[in-house]
């Protein structure tokens, strides 16, 4: 992880960088205090253009290597995003200390007429030298609000709104740039830290675990390469030496269907790698699919664990309740819109309807009875929970107080007590009191949490399935 000493040095050169670029904006001011002998075409020391040239040079250096530093502590996009953060440091800094300055050259220029330094009192002076600020601090600015606007993840939309909107508005831009600025530094010390963490574990190969590991979807999700479902996770656990495939079953069938794709989808590994065996880890509805290809479809013997994460096993009491009240009509309709957009994004037979109705109350009740856990395989289960509705992003921060209602404690989809199967159940807790939703499992908005770092969380769960022989 990253040491203190080198933070340090990282603040040292970001302070060192500003009095580059102060003294750079201010060398002409400071010329004419030290060495004009009371006008304004009074001869400059010698060197004074080179100098001048070079202090320019030195501000485009500080554009392009804003910590004075060229060493690559982490991803590409990660040296982007805290160059970018380090360039609003600068320029939050600097553009302080300029305003003062030109407010100090307006007082002169209203109040002085007969000065030793008559300079101080032009007009012309203070003009050249507050547009010269005005463009260095522009450039400042830009280079570091693209750099992190195009390379955050965790701005989100929210914050990058919030940016644009209130950009105008004296006094409350530069509170926003601050929360801006802090978003960004954090995720760069926290990428950072957890690069260094994998190069120290590297040789461990903490998650390579005798089967691979089937990573397999809930409703209403593909598994895709340029949208990952699992957000980080996938990455990070690969860095830690796991193999990894996705389940590719169909986002909205039913139970049964998505069941013996799955296994069809674990037979074809076997005969790619040539494995006995693979470990799944599924997610939501996936785990309901992946206990029916065990129990139904015969995939029993080529499964070592299961580990299924908020799965619904005694199903979603709040589902029963909305297909009872809302009418036929109306639920038609809204399946058929789905399953015409489900088609376009793969699913050779969408349903959407057979899809919601497997996971209510009554007919997890039948499958429970029609599932039985395999001797053979090791299962377990994880859940977590939310405090309250601002707990998790829309839409599930619309559905907690319906789902709390009828179902109790739950993570915005499904309750507690409905998650918990198997050998072992393992819940999550942080000590803050914003809880973790039915996405944060998956890592589907990419946000830190503090308190929770959801791809350790699954780097210890792979971590423990290895410890088992698995």
């Amino acid at each position: 992880m990253k040491t203190p000493d080198h933070r340090l040095f990282k603040t040292l050169c970001k302070i060192f960088s500003c009095l580059i670029l102060l003294l750079a904006l201010n060398f002409r001011v400071l010329c004419h205090l030290l060495y004009a002998d009371g006008h304004t075409t009074a001869p400059f020391p010698a060197g004074y253009a080179i100098v001048e040239i070079l202090g320019y040079f030195l501000i485009l250096y500080i554009n392009f290597f804003p910590c004075l530093s060229v060493r690559r502590t982490s991803t590409i996009r990660n040296k982007i995003l805290e160059d970018g953060a380090a360039l609003l440091q600068i320029f939050l800094i600097t553009t302080i200390f300029e305003t003062a300055c030109c407010i100090a050259g307006l007082f002169q220029v209203i109040t002085l007429r007969h000065t030793s330094v008559p300079f101080l009192s032009s007009w012309t002076f203070w003009l050249r030298y507050l547009l010269s600020v005005f463009l260095v601090e522009l450039l400042l600015f830009w280079n570091g609000i693209l750099r992190v606007y195009l390379t955050s993840v965790q701005l989100g939309i929210k914050w990058r709104v919030i940016g644009i909107a209130c950009g105008f508005i004296p006094l409350v831009h530069i509170y926003v740039l601050f929360w801006i600025i802090r978003i960004a530094v954090m995720e760069v010390q926290l990428e950072d830290e957890k690069y260094l963490l994998n190069q120290i574990r590297a040789e461990n190969q903490e998650c390579r675990t005798k089967y691979p590991i089937l990573l397999v979807h809930g409703v209403f999700f593909r598994d895709f390469r340029f949208l990952n479902y699992w957000g980080r996770i996938p990455g990070e656990l690969k860095r830690n030496g796991a193999t990894l495939f996705y389940g590719s079953q169909q986002s909205a069938a039913s139970v049964a269907e998505c069941g013996l794709e799955l296994t069809q989808r674990i037979q074809q590994i076997l005969t790619e790698t040539g494995c006995e065996k693979v470990n799944i880890i599924a997610h939501s509805k996936g785990g309901l699919d992946s206990r029916y290809a065990i129990s139904k479809g015969g995939a029993a013997p080529y499964v070592a664990s299961l580990t299924t994460v908020n799965t619904p096993h005694r199903g979603c009491l709040f589902a029963d309740y909305l297909l009872e009240k809302i009418p036929d009509k109306v639920c038609q309709s809204v399946a058929a819109k789905y399953n015409a957009a489900l088609k376009r994004f793969g699913d050779s037979d969408p349903d959407f309807l057979e899809a919601v109705q497997d996971l209510t109350a009554s007919s997890c009740a039948r499958l429970n009875e029609q599932l039985p856990d395999d001797p053979q395989v090791y299962y377990q289960s994880v859940g977590s929970k939310m405090h309250h509705a601002v707990s998790g992003r829309f839409p599930l921060n619309m559905s907690y107080p319906l789902v709390k209602h009828f179902d109790g404690e739950c993570d915005g989809l499904v309750s507690l007590c409905s998650m918990q199967w198997g050998s072992a159940f393992i819940c999550p807790k942080i000590p803050t009191g914003r809880g973790i939703s039915h996405g944060d499992m998956i890592d589907l908005n990419r946000e830190n949490i503090p308190g929770f770092d959801v791809r350790e969380f699954y780097v210890s769960l792979v971590k423990d399935l290895k410890k088992m022989g698995f």
